[in-house]
């Protein structure tokens, strides 16, 4: 059964760091971008990072782009996402996403529809 499972959250405060993964089973890893995603309350549930399937290609949305860095360990089956600096505005539930393709893909690489399975979430919570 395929599955991905996020982990790493919790409570840190502003300019802390927090490292997220993904462990993924199920399916071969090898074979998929993994993109990570992040709902505040109220918002809108947003793309923030995409791997693609052999990790030589990232994308990030421009608010995290120097804080945050995502990686793969397909051995693993796994994928990370490095959180540095972290702001009040970065808390949110993280969830982790298999696309349907090896690319993350251009300027629309972010869209949920091309994601097809997704984890049930972490939660982040950056305050003082």
């Amino acid at each position: 059964q395929l599955q991905l499972v996020e982990s790493g959250g919790g409570l840190v405060q502003p300019g802390g760091s927090l490292r997220l993964s993904c462990a993924a089973s199920g399916f071969i890893l090898d074979d998929y971008a993994i993109g990570w995603f992040r709902q505040a309350p109220g918002k809108e549930r947003e793309g923030v990072s995409c791997i693609s399937s052999t990790g030589d290609n990232t994308k990030y949305v421009d608010s995290v782009k120097g804080r945050f860095t995502i990686s793969r360990d397909n051995a693993k089956n796994t994928v990370y996402l490095q959180m540095n600096s972290l702001k009040p505005e970065d808390t949110a539930v993280y969830y982790c996403a298999k696309k349907n393709s090896r690319l993350c893909g251009g300027g629309s690489w972010s869209a949920r529809v091309l994601f097809g399975s997704w984890g049930q979430g972490t939660q982040v919570t950056v305050s003082s």
